[in-house]
C-alpha cells in the first residue's frame, strides 16, 4: 500500500511505534513499547535494535522508501543499497545476479520472512521474480554473518519482509499502471483487523504485471539469437493472518507466491527459437511467539520455501528444477537487563531437488546458534557462534565478534572479525559429469572497521573499511579429457572502503552509497567478473504540499565479464506523485532519463528511456 507522504527521521518514528512484527522471531520482544526515534532493524542480530546501534553495515528500505523508488522489484531496490551491484540478462524477470562487497549471488543469503528460498540446484534465489508490491520492508546486512544464518551469508544477507496486518478498520487500495514497452500493472489489497478489539489482524495483496519488453541479447554480439522482444508476466499474492491471544502470546500464518513467465534469448540457438522460463518463488510459514517470563521470550516457526524453474523451447519443456526447503526454527531471547541480551536457537532444514536432469539425495541440516549483545559504559559488544551439520559433507563452524565504542551520543567507531562458509550446491556435488561429491564448503574470513555519525536530524552516516579472504572456492576444472569437474581450488580477496548515508537534508529524504573495492581472483591473478572497482548510488525525495518529487542516480565503473570488458555507466531516474484527493493519487516516473545505452552483463541489452504512470486509490 502507498503510505502517506512525508515523515520524520527514522522514517520509522513510524516503524518503532508500529507494534507490528518485523519478523516472527522479533515480535514478542517487549521492546515494542520503546520510544526510540531511529528506525528499528532485526537482521543484524536476529533481535530488534535501532539501526544506528547495528555493528554490521545495515541498510533499511521501509514502506516509504519502496513507494519512492523507481524499482519494480526487489532486485532493483538492491541496486540502491551501499556495497551492492546487480546484473540482469535482459529485462524484467530475466536471470539476475547480486554482488555484495564482491561476493557472488551464491555467497549472499536471501530470505523471505526468515525463510530460505534459494534453489538447491544453483544455491541462489530468484530475486528477479519478487515484485515490490508484496514487499513491506527490506533489510540488507553487508559482510560476513554466517554465524547468525549459516551457509551463504559470506557477502551478506538480504531479508524481505512481507506486509503486516495492522489493528485498525479494514482499508483497501487499488493501483493500475501503464508505461513503456506496453507495460501494464494492476495491484490491490486490504489490511486491517477482523475484530473490534484488533486482536486478529490480516493483510492480503495481489498484483499482476505484464510487459512486452525488448530483445534481451544484442544481435550485433549474438547473431543467432531470436531478435524478437522478450516479455515478462508476473502474478503474485501475499497474505498474513495473526491472532494475539494475550498480551504475551500471538500466532499466525504467512504466505507469498510469485509466478513468473519470462521470455529469453539463447545466443547459441536458432533465430527462430522461442524460449520461455516458467518460474515460481513461494514462502509459507506458521509461527507462534510467547513471553514465558519477564526475561525469556520464545519463537517457533515451521516454514517451507520453494523455488521452481522450468525452461521451455518452442512450446516443449526442456528441463525441470524444483527445490523445496522445509524449515523448523526455535529461537529464544533472554533479556538479562536493558543492556545485555542473549539469543539461542535451533534450526532444522530438509532440502530436496526434483529434476529430470539428474537425481540427488535429499539434504538435511541441523544447526545450533547463540549470540550475545551487551553494553558496558561506552562500549558495545556483539558475539555470535553457530554450528551447521550437513548430511552430505559434514559440519561447518561460523563465528562473529564485533566491538563498538561510543565517543558521545552521535559518534562511534567499530571493528569486527568473522569466519563463515558456503555449502556446495546440489549441482556442485551431483550434476552429471561435472559434480564432485567429495568437495568441501567454501570458506572466508572477514575483518572490518567503521566510523559512524548518527542523529535524528541527519540520519546515519557511516564509512567502513573491509577485507574478505576466500579459500577453498569451488571452480570447474578441466580434468584433461575435456570435462570440467567441480574442485576446491580457488582463492580470492576483496578489499575496499564503503560509505553510506540514510537520512535527511532538512525535509529532503536522502540515501547514498559509494564503494571503492579491489575484488581479485588470486588463483588467476585477475579481477572477479562483473564486479566494478568503483560504483555508487544516490537518491533524494521531498514532499511539497500534495506533491512528492525525487530522483535516483546509479553509477558504476568498468568491469570484466568472461573475456570481455563492460564500460562504466550512469543512469538517472525521476519520479513524482500528486495527491489528487485524500484517497486518489497519480504517480509518474521516468527511467533512464538520458537514454543511456549500457550493459549489466556482456551481450545483454538493458531498457532505454521509459515513462510510466500509475493511478491509485487508497482511502485513509
Amino acid at each position: 500500500m502507498k503510505p502517506p507522504l512525508g515523515r520524520p527521521f527514522g522514517r520509522a518514528a513510524l516503524v518503532a511505534l508500529c507494534g507490528s512484527t518485523l519478523a516472527s522471531v522479533a515480535h514478542a520482544d517487549d521492546d515494542t513499547s520503546s520510544t526510540t526515534l531511529t528506525p528499528v532493524v532485526v537482521t543484524a542480530t536476529r533481535t530488534k535494535e535501532p539501526l544506528a546501534d547495528a555493528i554490521p553495515q545495515t541498510t533499511l528500505f521501509d514502506a516509504q522508501d519502496i513507494a519512492d523508488s523507481n524499482a519494480p522489484d526487489a532486485l532493483g531496490l538492491l541496486g540502491l543499497a551501499p556495497g551492492v551491484q546487480i546484473t540482469r540478462n535482459g529485462g524484467l524477470g530475466a536471470n539476475s545476479g547480486v554482488y555484495i562487497r564482491g561476493a557472488s549471488s551464491t555467497q549472499s543469503l536471501v530470505m523471505i520472512d526468515g525463510v530460505r528460498v534459494e534453489s538447491a540446484s544453483l544455491g541462489a534465489a530468484q530475486l528477479s521474480q519478487l515484485m515490490r508490491d508484496q514487499i513491506g520492508r527490506m533489510e540488507v546486512v553487508n559482510g560476513n554473518v554466517s554465524a547468525l544464518y549459516g551457509s551463504s551469508a559470506i557477502g551478506g544477507v538480504v531479508q524481505i519482509f512481507t506486509k503486516e496486518g495492522e489493528p485498525h478498520p479494514q482499508r483497501f487500495y487499488v493501483e493500475t499502471e501503464y508505461g513503456s514497452y506496453h507495460t501494464q500493472r494492476q495491484a490491490a489489497g486490504v489490511n486491517g483487523a477482523l475484530d473490534k478489539a484488533g486482536r486478529t489482524t490480516f493483510s492480503f495483496d495481489v498484483s499482476r504485471e505484464k510487459t512486452d519488453g525488448f530483445s534481451s541479447l544484442d544481435p550485433a554480439k549474438a547473431p543467432n539469437a531470436n531478435p524478437n522482444a522478450n516479455g515478462y508476466l508476473n502474478e503474485s499474492v501475499a497474505a498474513i493472518v495473526r491472532h494475539k491471544f494475550t498480551d504475551n502470546w500471538d500466532a499466525g500464518v504467512r504466505f507469498l507466491q510469485s509466478n513468473g513467465i519470462n521470455s529469453y534469448d539463447d545466443a547459441y540457438g536458432l533465430p527462430t527459437d522461442l524460449n520461455e522460463s516458467h518460474n515460481r518463488v513461494r514462502s509459507m510459514s506458521a509461527f507462534a511467539n510467547g513471553k514465558l517470563t519477564e526475561f525469556w521470550t520464545t519463537h517457533f516457526t515451521v516454514a517451507q520455501g520453494q523455488d521452481r524453474s522450468n525452461p521451455r523451447q518452442n512450446g516443449v519443456y526442456t528441463s525441470l528444477f524444483n527445490s523445496e526447503n522445509q524449515q523448523y526454527l526455535w529461537q529464544n531471547d533472554f533479556k538479562l537487563s536493558d543492556d545485555h541480551k542473549i539469543v539461542a536457537g535451533y534450526e532444522h532444514l530438509d532440502q530436496t531437488l526434483d529434476s529430470d536432469q539428474f537425481t540427488a539425495p535429499n539434504r538435511h541440516v541441523n544447526s545450533v546458534y547463540a549470540g550475545y549483545t551487551g553494553r558496558f559504559g561506552a562500549s558495545d559488544v556483539q558475539a555470535n557462534i553457530r554450528r551447521d551439520q550437513y548430511s552430505d559433507f559434514g559440519g561447518a563452524n561460523s563465528y562473529y565478534l564485533g566491538y563498538a565504542y561510543n565517543f558521545d551520543a552521535h559518534w562511534r567507531a567499530s571493528v569486527s572479525y568473522a569466519a563463515s562458509f558456503r555449502a556446495p550446491s546440489v549441482d556442485d556435488l551431483y550434476y552429471p559429469i561435472s559434480g564432485n561429491p567429495s568437495i568441501q564448503p567454501e570458506r572466508s574470513h572477514s575483518v572490518e572497521a567503521a566510523l559512524q555519525y548518527a542523529s535524528n536530524a541527519v540520519g546515519v552516516l557511516r564509512m567502513t573499511l573491509f577485507q574478505t579472504r576466500y579459500s577453498n572456492l569451488i571452480d570447474y576444472v578441466n580434468d584433461g579429457s575435456g570435462y570440467f569437474i567441480a574442485q576446491n581450488v580457488g582463492r580470492a580477496k576483496v578489499q575496499g572502503i564503503e560509505g553510506s548515508w540514510q537520512g535527511h537534508i532538512g525535509k529532503t529524504d536522502v540515501r547514498a552509497g559509494v564503494t571503492f573495492q579491489n575484488p581479485v581472483d588470486e588463483t588467476n591473478d585477475q579481477d572477479l567478473v562483473r564486479r566494478a572497482r568503483r560504483f555508487a548510488s544516490f537518491s533524494a525525495h521531498r514532499s511539497i504540499g500534495p506533491v512528492r518529487v525525487g530522483g535516483e542516480w546509479i553509477v558504476s565503473g568498468e568491469r570484466s565479464d568472461y573475456g570481455s570488458n563492460l564500460a562504466g555507466y550512469g543512469v538517472m531516474n525521476l519520479s513524482a506523485r500528486y495527491d489528487i484527493t485524500k484517497a486518489w493519487y497519480v504517480d509518474a516516473r521516468i527511467d533512464n532519463v538520458f537514454d543511456r545505452n549500457y550493459e549489466l552483463a556482456y551481450q545483454y541489452n538493458t531498457p532505454r528511456r521509459g515513462a510510466y504512470v500509475t493511478l491509485g486509490w487508497h482511502p485513509s
